[in-house]
């Protein structure tokens, strides 16, 4: 399933004309508006995705990290639910966020790497999913996409803009479904596209005040107000392209929607329900970037298998203390967990795309912000990476009491997307022992 990409360039044109009628400060930049959204160079070279997936109370570690390093490593039990996978991921030891700690707190910062979590007047930094849509631009009908299982909407997710401001995780299958597939009538499109207009409404008659406004500003002020006129410009470009999406026909698709699952007992079928949804995204080309947050510290008792629940909530399982009735409902629930990454290993691997595998294009990334939910720790980070163009097959282990930086593999993963970058977050560089093929 590929979604159409029509060369649309009379909204462009007009959008151009428009900037230039309003005043010199505005015509400046040439904004990627004015290049239509579906144009041919967009499509030139095979697209790289990401998925980036994280369980924000971790796994076992004991069980999780192989005993061994290099490429001769023997699979720990955990990563024996993925052996059939093994040339196809690469499993880290001794990554961490500097400055990252204070337990629970630092779920939010998982692809931010924003330090102090705990500290007052904290403030969370551009995420690295949306550093990711900055490079590329929109050229997809959704710049990303962003779920979450059992997910507390309001205080938790993985994506964060520049302003670090929290975009809500979607948590329903069926909302995501709708929204990739599902076509609107021509009244409900016209609504939507009257919306749009009303709003560049508004960004015209704030641009035409501030403008006139700024003449009588000083040099400070006016850099000030630069700051807004570009902060308008991307708004600009993000209802530009908007526009462009909404006039244009969905993909067509074969599945069934699936169900709406409400009950956060249902754990691992929601999970695996929007590992479908990112897995029909990418195959769909409805966007090439997916984070997928697992509140498991929002999950009440759960279904381990049919008929069986957990004794207690997910988030006081792990803190087992080693009792050995909730270490292992927690092992099992892990495993679980594995197997879903599995199927989902399976299904991009059986999904052909230009002579290759859809999962060689896609950046698979599992981890935690938690290194050992038990004790609170967020230090020597459960990390796995698989797909995407690299070279998988072993076990680089860093230092586990004087960590590497997990930024540096962000950095090596903005590289193999295409983006043109040498730091991130706490980076040093890019992670060494990590090749792209």
């Amino acid at each position: 399933m590929k979604a159409p990409h029509v060369s649309s360039p009379s909204a462009s044109v007009a959008r151009r004309s428009f900037l230039k009628g309003v005043g010199v400060t505005l015509a400046l930049p040439f904004l990627e508006c004015m290049t239509p959204v579906f144009s041919s160079a967009s499509q030139t070279a095979a697209p790289r995705r990401m998925l980036l997936i994280s369980n924000n109370l971790g796994v076992l570690p004991k069980l999780f990290f192989p005993s061994e390093n290099g490429r001769d490593y023997e699979l720990s039990p955990y990563l024996q639910e993925l052996s059939e996978y093994r040339q196809n991921f690469t499993v880290f030891s001794g990554l961490s966020h500097p400055g990252v700690v204070g337990g629970h707190s630092t779920e939010n910062c998982f692809l931010t790497a924003a330090r102090g979590p705990t500290k007052s007047g904290f403030r969370n930094q551009i995420s690295l999913d949306q550093f990711a849509a900055e490079k590329i631009g929109q050229v997809t009908r959704f710049a990303s996409l962003n779920l979450g299982v059992n997910i507390d909407r309001a205080n938790r997710s993985l994506s964060w803009t520049r302003d670090g401001v929290l975009l809500p995780a979607e948590d329903s299958a069926l909302v995501v479904f709708r929204k990739m597939f599902l076509q609107g009538n021509q009244k409900e499109v016209d609504q939507q596209l009257h919306r749009l207009e009303e709003r560049g409404s508004i960004l015209d008659t704030l641009l035409e005040q501030t403008e006139r406004f700024s003449r009588s500003l000083g040099q400070d002020d006016r850099h000030r107000l630069e700051q807004y006129f570009t902060s308008v410009r991307e708004v600009e470009q993000r209802l530009a392209t908007a526009r462009e999406w909404e006039t244009k026909p969905k993909p067509a698709h074969a599945q069934a929607e699936p169900p709406e699952l409400k009950d956060k007992k249902l754990f691992f079928e929601k999970f695996q329900l929007l590992l479908s949804m990112a897995e029909l995204a990418f195959e769909s080309d409805s966007t090439r970037i997916v984070t997928l947050m697992v509140d498991a510290f929002a999950t009440p008792v759960f279904q381990l298998h049919e008929n069986q629940n957990t004794t207690d909530g997910y988030h006081n399982l792990s803190h087992h203390g080693q009792a050995e009735q909730k270490v292992k409902q927690l092992e099992d629930a892990d495993c679980q967990q594995m197997r879903l990454l599995k199927n989902l290993l399976a299904g991009l691997s059986a999904k052909g795309e230009e002579g290759g595998r859809l999962l060689d294009r896609t950046m698979v990334l599992y981890g935690s912000n938690m290194g050992d939910a038990n004790t609170h720790a967020n230090s020597n980070l459960p990390i796995l990476l698989a797909g995407g163009g690299f070279k998988h097959g072993q076990h680089l282990a860093f230092n586990r009491e004087a960590n590497a930086p997990l930024s540096n593999l962000f950095v090596s993963m903005l590289q193999c997307f295409g983006a043109e970058v040498d730091s991130f977050g706490s980076s040093t560089g890019p992670l060494s022992g990590l090749e792209i093929i």
